[in-house]
């Protein structure tokens, strides 16, 4: 976890437009003599906030990149060449036994650029993935196709959880609310397995008719669907037929659905990223570099 920003120098001088030790006087426009004026209020320069810091919970070394103090976990390893990898813990150096630390840290000052870019990013990220986290309670909210839906425990609903929409609701006003079947008593952990579950039987229906859909539109045939949890990609697809697709994408719009979905569909035809994959795509989805290019940027809420 990174630590708390050092304290500014306490050394460094305020700066004032006059004399603090005694004022200064000027003549009296009516008797022409002298009188004292008050002082003016002295206009201080605040010192420079300290640059952010990083720092790795493993961090055994410690160097100063363009006025940022870094603290790195390192390691030696049997490799051929320096290599530096930012990840959400912070920045990992590993290099051969027979490199020096000096032409270690060198490495790091030639890279500064490209270290301090990517921690603030990892930081930015880190910060996303906090205001995301969701708080499992009665009035909570979930995004559902892309839109905010309140999950409301009713008790009153009978089984599982069903969704209620407004289209009169005003602009800014969520329209849409999740009736899950808890006490006002459930834990937190009941209310997010209970909302988990209703979004998946929503993908998997709607991850049918979308693969059903692109399937007929590219002359192909979808043999099983399945859903997925993988950490690192969104779907995949196999020569035998087979899709798999991450439930949570039902947080999304239909238009990032619609991209994932004809991606994994268009690999039926062509088992590859070459450019003829690619206008398979385009076939069906015109605008899938705008859709793949905000599916990188957006962060899932945080089901925990």
């Amino acid at each position: 976890m990174p630590q708390a920003p050092a304290s500014p120098d306490r050394s460094q001088l305020s700066l004032f437009d006059e004399p603090t030790a005694a004022g200064v006087e000027q003549p009296c426009a009516e008797s022409g003599g002298p009188t004292a004026q008050p002082l003016k209020p002295p206009v201080v320069i605040a010192p420079a906030a300290p640059a952010p810091e990083f720092r790795h919970p493993g961090a055994d070394r410690e160097v100063l990149l363009d006025g940022h103090r870094v603290a790195y976990a390192f390691r030696r390893a049997r490799r051929r060449s320096i290599g530096f990898t930012v990840n959400a813990e912070g920045l990992s150096v590993s290099a051969p036994r027979w490199v020096g630390v000096g032409e270690v840290e060198a490495a790091l000052q030639v890279k500064a650029a490209w270290i301090l870019r990517k921690l603030q990013e990892q930081r930015a990220r880190a910060r996303r993935l906090a205001e995301a986290r969701i708080d499992w309670r009665d009035g909570t909210t979930v995004p559902y196709l892309g839109e905010p839906v309140i999950v409301v425990l009713d008790p009153r609903s009978g089984d599982g959880a069903w969704l209620n929409s407004d289209a009169s609701a005003l602009p800014g006003v969520p329209r849409h609310t999740l009736h899950v079947a808890l006490p006002h008593t459930a834990t937190a952990e009941q209310i997010r397995d209970a909302v988990q579950s209703w979004l998946q039987r929503q993908a998997r229906r709607l991850f049918e008719e979308r693969c059903a859909h692109f399937a007929q539109q590219l002359g192909v045939r979808v043999k099983r669907l399945s859903l997925s949890s993988a950490q690192t990609r969104w779907g995949s697809a196999s020569a035998d037929g087979s899709i798999r697709l991450h439930w949570r994408l039902v947080h999304f719009a239909r238009s990032t659905i619609d991209y994932v979905v004809a991606h994994e569909v268009a690999h039926l035809r062509e088992m590859n990223h070459s450019p003829a994959f690619w206008e398979v795509v385009r076939s069906v989805v015109p605008d899938y570099e705008r859709v793949r290019g905000a599916l990188k940027d957006d962060v899932l809420p945080v089901f925990e």
